[in-house]
């Protein structure tokens, strides 16, 4: 059970700064659109490649814990759909986080192969963060 919370700290601390992440991301992303005519900077690309990064391993991290909680016992799956909180926790959570992850890694390849920022790929970079802030568990992690 310890190694179970270790993932689990690691998890939430590595929440925090994907938080921190993501919130530079929008700012570089939205800078670069509108400040510099789309010219794709060194800062908007090495943020995307964190960003990503961060996004890919809090998803391994995940689903490690979720692999851990449905090989624990007896899970009845029924009863998690019904129940909104664990619905969120155990499958919407999951799922957002995959997709944002995805489209992520899209939004990181294309700003590393292209000179110049298009609209597609500004609005595929705020699809993954609106995914993000959905899925993210705030009242679980901030207390509210």
């Amino acid at each position: 059970m310890e190694f179970y919370n270790i993932l689990l700290n690691a998890h939430k601390g590595i929440g925090y700064l994907e938080i921190l992440l993501v919130t530079l991301f929008v700012i570089a992303l939205l800078t670069t659109m509108f400040g510099y005519s789309g010219k794709v900077n060194k800062f908007l690309k090495k943020i995307t490649l964190f960003t990503m990064i961060f996004f890919h391993v809090q998803f391994i991290l995940g689903i490690i814990l979720l692999i851990n909680f449905f090989t624990q016992g007896s899970v009845n799956m029924g009863e998690i759909m019904k129940n909104s909180a664990q619905r969120f926790q155990y499958v919407e959570h999951p799922f957002s986080m995959l997709i944002a992850a995805v489209l992520m890694t899209i939004v990181n390849k294309k700003v590393k192969t292209n000179p110049t920022i298009t609209l597609s790929v500004v609005i595929m970079g705020l699809i993954a963060v609106g995914l993000f802030a959905f899925a993210f568990p705030w009242a679980r992690v901030f207390g509210a």
